[in-house]
């Protein structure tokens, strides 16, 4: 990627970075219940990282 980014296409880029965070800690009670651990990063819809699939911006 070049030096300077198009404000643009940093606005894009940074959209995507915000997609691939976690869901907040509350979201697993609220979903399964008081008693069940589940990991928050399996309600984020849209995985990507930076290492396996490169982002269309």
């Amino acid at each position: 990627m070049s030096r300077y980014k198009h404000p643009s296409k940093k606005k894009r880029l940074a959209k995507l970075n915000t997609q691939t965070r976690w869901a907040p800690f509350w979201t697993v009670p609220k979903k399964y219940g008081k008693g069940r651990k589940v990991h928050p990063g399996r309600h984020t819809a849209k995985k990507r990282s930076w290492r396996r699939t490169k982002a269309k911006a």
